[in-house]
């Protein structure tokens, strides 16, 4: 055998053995790593063995896989802010604060309202309804007269009066304003009822031609005004409605808001100039009356965001899009 056949076969012989080493090598590697692979298996299961054990004797509490939770925190402040948004939309009589507000300045005028039906009932005559009166008249200007009795005449003819209001009534019917129709006939009905029986109780008499000028004379008894409650139920209504109610820069809402303000305001000083009550008998008019109309306007509200009697869709469709208000 020659050198170079010698030298081939001793280095076939080396790559075979080093083919070798590196194929067992590689085989304990592997053999080693599914070991350790198995122990590691082993461990893993029991240690979640152990855990489930001792969640189940409630040791330890369940832990959430890591997505579930994100998950979970997402609708948390999710949820927390549609609250804060639905917060940020509550009308304002809705709201807590404003209630407790509202709540209280009608306990108040309720209060004085109750002082003052006390108190003119034992004292029939005062010395301030006395002056008050007689300075009022002093003016006789014809204008002030005729602005006076105008003013008055429609609570003198209770046909009038009633048929103001079914006739109001009628018309928001027929615009699919069926809730306002309602409110409309029921304040006025109630008021009318309310300021009755108080008239009964206190049982205050009139001015007297002695006293004061008895331009227009009325029957029955003096406190409170009659006129004064049943102008604010219908005429303060329908100021209310023209203001939270209607919208946009129309004729007929600004005449709406302009007439009502008119006979609200007017109604009062009226009735005093006419001889017909004394000025205390119009404050506790208008004390009462505006308590009553503020809770009437307080139920509406709260009625019209619930959506009872809401519009039903097709009859003055046209009229409710572009003049009337849509709670939110």
């Amino acid at each position: 055998m020659s050198i170079d056949q010698i030298m081939v076969f001793l280095s076939k012989a080396e790559m075979f053995l080093v083919i070798q080493t590196y194929s067992n090598y590689t085989s304990n590697v592997q053999k080693d790593k599914s070991t350790w692979l198995a122990r590691n298996n082993m461990k893993q299961k029991q240690q979640d063995e152990s855990q489930k054990e001792r969640r189940n004797k409630g040791n330890v509490p369940a832990r959430e896989p890591l997505g579930e939770r994100i998950e979970e925190d997402v609708e948390h402040i999710v949820e927390e802010a549609q609250e804060e948004v639905a917060a940020a939309r509550k009308p304002w009589y809705q709201t807590r604060k404003w209630g407790f507000i509202l709540l209280t300045i009608d306990v108040i005028l309720l209060a004085l309202f109750a002082f003052l039906a006390i108190w003119v009932a034992y004292h029939p005559v005062l010395a301030f309804d006395v002056t008050i009166t007689r300075d009022f008249q002093a003016n006789q200007s014809p204008w002030l007269r005729d602005t006076m009795l105008a003013v008055s005449y429609i609570g003198n003819v209770m046909p009038l009066s009633a048929g103001l209001v079914v006739l109001a009534a009628i018309l928001f019917w027929i615009l699919d304003l069926r809730l306002e129709a309602i409110l409309i006939v029921v304040v006025s009905a109630t008021s009318d009822i309310l300021y009755s029986l108080i008239k009964l109780i206190v049982a205050r008499p009139r001015p007297s031609a002695s006293l004061v000028e008895i331009i227009q004379a009325a029957s029955g008894q003096s406190f409170p005004s009659g006129h004064v409650m049943s102008y604010v139920a219908f005429w303060g209504l329908l100021f209310s409605f023209g203001v939270i109610l209607f919208k946009g820069k129309h004729w007929w809402r600004t005449a709406l808001l302009i007439i009502s303000a008119l006979f609200f305001v007017l109604v009062g000083p009226s009735r005093v100039y006419l001889g017909d009550h004394w000025a205390s008998d119009v404050l506790g008019a208008y004390l009462l009356g505006g308590i009553w109309l503020a809770m009437f306007l307080w139920l509406y509200l709260y009625l019209k965001g619930r959506g009872v009697l809401a519009p039903r869709g097709k009859r003055a469709r046209h009229f409710h899009r572009k003049y009337v208000r849509h709670p939110e």
